[in-house]
């Protein structure tokens, strides 16, 4: 199970990367005229969230280590189930406010569980 839980949090912490990666230099203009530049960044946020409800399946209290779990799981399934009314400025919020803190919560549980990071 804790090879399990790894797993997920290094697809984390990769996707996480990415998404920081993809908007390097960007503004927000570039973000919301950009559909592909857009399309990456919700997969990736969609791959976090999924992560994150199969950690949270396999051991609860590693989830709950994780600020805003909740949020990202539920903003994950909003990308998924609701892709006809994302808003743009809502996405570029969560990378700008919440991104940081989660591939920081992420990096300390990796380092913790001796995943490395």
């Amino acid at each position: 199970m804790k090879d399990d839980v790894l797993k997920e949090l290094h697809d984390i912490c990769e996707a996480a990367s990415n998404i920081r990666r993809f908007l390097t230099g960007k503004r927000f203009e570039d973000y919301a005229e950009d559909d592909l530049l857009r399309s990456a960044v919700e997969r990736k946020f969609e791959i976090i969230g999924e992560a994150l409800n199969r950690i949270g399946k396999a051991d609860p209290s590693v989830l709950s280590e994780i600020r805003e779990h909740r949020s990202i799981i539920s903003f994950r399934n909003i990308l998924i189930h609701g892709y006809n009314s994302i808003d743009n400025r809502i996405v570029w919020g969560i990378v700008e406010e919440d991104l940081d803190n989660l591939i920081q919560d992420v990096t300390r549980l990796l380092k913790e569980m001796g995943g490395e990071a």
